[in-house]
């Protein structure tokens, strides 16, 4: 399982979104045991309340999704940030009723072993999440097998994030000594360094190479492609399911059949994640979702439709 620290982290502590969390979703899980709860007229109970990653873009991204979508709907949700680990331990609880944002097979393997039981599959709705390298798109090489030979395209510059990450750890330990890239500059910095140099490569139509990962709003904004890895270096791609506390589907049998039919294709995740993440530089999540609903207009009939089909 890699570490994530990568990710965003101007969100919300933790540990005051599991204060917060805890306590605005108290009454929404007592609520959901209570066969007098008020229902909208589909049938489900009218408070929701969604448990988020900390740092994780994609799914802050479709949590504020859809929690603009319920709201329109007529629902009251709670969206609270906190780490995985809590999120999945509020979930397993029933203190939060949802969390659109498990990797698998591999990265929350170790949560779906300890929590599993306690947890209900909801659906799968994105099936590429995976480490890359990414180079601008109309540069020379096509895959990691050919990036030692046109190194010098490439400035002999290989630019990274974060050295607690385990993107670079994996690039270090399994990327650079399978395909013989000792002899290029690995550049240890951050996140938002390397995507200032591929800002700053790109705008000048100049050839770049980079760490990166999918889901990411950089494919939005940026010209760039990933490099193959016939060797599989950078591990297999997985798929991100949602997951309800235990008797979601019960509670809540309409928006169950919505995120069973919720799929997102890399063009909408990708435009969704960069107007909420660079566009609204984060800060305008309810706002970005909204906007972006406004953009894609058919996305909610699209997806009830899907839902009932």
């Amino acid at each position: 399982m890699f570490n994530r620290t990568a990710r965003r982290t101007t969100i919300v502590a933790s540990g005051l979104a599991l204060t917060l969390g805890l306590a605005a979703c108290s009454s929404d899980s007592s609520e959901a045991t209570d066969e007098d709860a008020p229902r909208l007229e589909n049938g489900d109970l009218t408070n929701l309340s969604i448990g988020i990653h900390s740092g994780w873009d994609e799914g802050i991204a479709v949590s504020h999704l859809f929690k603009v979508m319920l709201e329109e709907e007529g629902y009251t949700v709670e969206a609270e940030v906190a780490d995985p680990g809590i999120v999945y331990t509020s979930v397993a609880g029933g203190d939060y009723d949802v969390n659109f944002d498990m990797w698998l097979p591999a990265t929350h393997a170790d949560y779906l072993e300890q929590y599993g039981e306690d947890l209900e599959q909801l659906g799968v709705w994105y099936d590429d999440a995976k480490l890359t390298i990414a180079v601008n798109e109309d540069s020379p090489a096509t895959s990691l097998a050919d990036l030692a030979e046109n190194a010098d395209a490439y400035g002999n510059r290989l630019v990274g994030i974060e050295a607690g990450a385990g993107l670079t750890r994996i690039t270090e330990d399994e990327v650079i000594p399978t395909y013989e890239l000792e002899g290029m500059d690995y550049v240890i910095s951050s996140t938002p360094t390397m995507l200032a140099e591929l800002k700053g490569a790109t705008d000048a139509g100049e050839n770049v190479a980079v760490t990166l990962w999918r889901p990411h709003w950089a494919y939005d904004e940026y010209p760039i492609r990933d490099l193959e890895d016939p060797e599989g270096a950078l591990g297999d791609a997985e798929e991100i399911h949602t997951v309800g506390r235990t008797g979601f589907a019960e509670d809540y049998p309409t928006v169950a059949s919505w995120i069973a039919a919720f799929t997102l294709t890399d063009e909408q995740l990708f435009s969704l994640e960069n107007l909420m993440f660079n566009e609204n530089e984060g800060t305008q999540n309810d706002e970005s979702a909204a906007q972006w609903l406004e953009e894609n207009p058919d996305f909610v009939e699209d997806l009830k439709a899907a839902a009932e089909g």
